[in-house]
């Protein structure tokens, strides 16, 4: 078993190991991490007496796993962190004393959990175990001290027999820790997904936010020229059609005749010069003398 680096590097899609009656005193971290198809990893009768907290990193799919026979006093909260699907877990015969509350909370999940054969000492430390067996309804594990439990049941006892000064439940996770926990557990998947199935970096992983900021920014730019050319479009429209119509010549004739001289044509010229006929700039006397001219003459 290697100190550092991975297992068996070169069967990624292996999907039972067995290892049992080998001499492994230390599981090395991340010595599984590559066998990520693994459902059966047995390591009965290994002389193991250490697990690394990240020992099982990359085991997500494992579902049986079997460590009897082994000498582990004690079960640490990370080395369990890396399972999602476990069913089975098989812990019995080895030096076990007692179980942290929050490993118990993590083997919820666990459909069967076998601890015989374990010198547990039932003191108060063991009541959230107890509390955990009743609501497991798990099977037989006794007392191995002190002298007067020895051999008794564990679920039996009480908060009393244990030694407690007064009942306590079965303690729920902080939500810190719970947190902490799901940091860990969403950290390791990340690191083992990465390092499987990883693609080559800086290949438009992450270029899409970019496209489509582009693609909005384009969008904008082109809706504000539309509307400034709209707006300047219709300024000149109506600014062009700020027109009156002429006064009738007849009547500006007499006015003029009684109060002053007719202006010349060319001050009417200068007064309204923007290019445009409008409405009654042409009388109908005049249009219908222009009319009679272009009319052929015939004689008999």
């Amino acid at each position: 078993m290697p100190r550092s680096g991975t297992f068996l590097i070169h069967f990624p899609s292996l999907h039972a190991l067995n290892l049992s009656h080998n001499i492994i005193p230390t599981l090395y971290p991340a010595v599984f991490s590559n066998l990520w198809a693994l459902h059966l990893l047995d390591l009965s009768s290994c002389n193991i007496s250490h697990l690394h907290p990240e020992a099982f990193q990359g085991l997500r799919n494992l579902d049986t796993l079997l460590l009897k026979n082994n000498k582990l006093q004690i079960l640490r909260l990370p080395a369990f962190l890396a399972f999602r699907a476990l069913v089975h877990l098989d812990l019995r015969n080895n030096d076990l004393l007692s179980v942290d509350a929050l490993v118990l909370q993590l083997m919820e999940r666990t459909q069967q959990v076998l601890l015989q054969g374990n010198p547990w000492v039932c003191n108060c430390s063991m009541y959230p175990f107890q509390q955990w067996q009743q609501q497991r309804r798990a099977v037989q594990v006794l007392c191995a001290s002190p002298p007067e439990f020895q051999g008794q049941e564990v679920k039996t006892l009480n908060f009393q027999d244990l030694g407690c000064r007064r009942k306590q439940w079965f303690p729920q996770t902080p939500l810190s820790v719970r947190r902490k926990l799901l940091a860990t557990v969403q950290r390791n998947d990340t690191i083992t997904t990465a390092a499987t199935t990883s693609s080559p970096a800086g290949k438009g992983g992450n270029s899409w936010p970019y496209l489509v900021g582009f693609l909005v920014a384009a969008v904008g730019i082109s809706i504000l020229i539309a509307l400034a050319a709209k707006c300047k479009l219709f300024h000149m429209n109506f600014v062009s059609y700020r027109h009156q119509p002429l006064p009738d010549t007849s009547s500006m004739g007499v006015a003029w005749g009684e109060n002053q001289s007719m202006p010349s044509a060319a001050g009417l010229q200068l007064e309204d010069d923007d290019g445009f006929i409008e409405d009654n700039y042409i009388q109908p006397s005049e249009q219908l003398q222009e009319e009679d001219e272009l009319e052929p003459h015939f004689s008999l």
